[in-house]
């Protein structure tokens, strides 16, 4: 059940006040750090919210809906993963990235959301190298995959990780992408 200092968040951030808006943000985040039982009770409205015409909104229903992915035993997240991916394509580039940021969160759910976000991270990597921001983007799918690493010791995601970076042609990239990997075990 749903408490009232939570439900006020959510109705802060789906109002026009940007201080009320961030500090609900943050609260949210926070709440939906561990396993909560009203994740349904939100779910459908954040989904919607990735495609809200204010960006705001959108950078906020994806990373709480990443955070609620330890919240989801009827394994919603395996089916609404892409509406998530596709807000890392987003037309503002500061939504785009806070959400790639989050992605790697849905890997710790569980083992089918980790090679679901893996999969999606590899894919989304591939696509970038002919985007504008491409080497961001490929910078934060890089620091993900570190970060779900580091959480679940999954060695796959290491050897993926060094992979892509093998892919990168321009040695400067190159070694920028390595610099993320520091973290792992070689």
């Amino acid at each position: 059940m749903m408490d009232e200092a939570t439900r006020a968040a959510f109705a802060a951030v789906r109002a026009g006040d940007k201080e009320a808006r961030n500090a609900a943000y943050h609260a949210l985040l926070e709440a939906t750090a561990q396993p909560v039982d009203w994740a349904y009770d939100e779910w459908d409205a954040l989904l919607a919210d990735l495609k809200h015409k204010d960006n705001h909104r959108r950078s906020i229903a994806a990373q709480v809906l990443c955070n609620l992915a330890l919240s989801d035993p009827d394994g919603r997240m395996l089916t609404d993963f892409p509406a998530l991916l596709a807000v890392t394509k987003d037309e503002r580039f500061v939504t785009a990235r806070h959400t790639l940021q989050a992605l790697w969160r849905i890997g710790l759910a569980g083992e089918a959301q980790r090679r679901l976000v893996v999969d999606g991270l590899s894919a989304r990597f591939a696509e970038a190298a002919t985007e504008k921001n491409g080497t961001l983007v490929r910078y934060d799918i890089l620091q993900g995959l570190q970060n779900l690493y580091h959480a679940t010791g999954d060695e796959t995601i290491h050897e993926l990780a060094t992979q892509l970076v093998a892919t990168e042609e321009e040695i400067k990239y190159r070694k920028k992408y390595a610099g993320v990997l520091k973290g792992f075990r070689f």
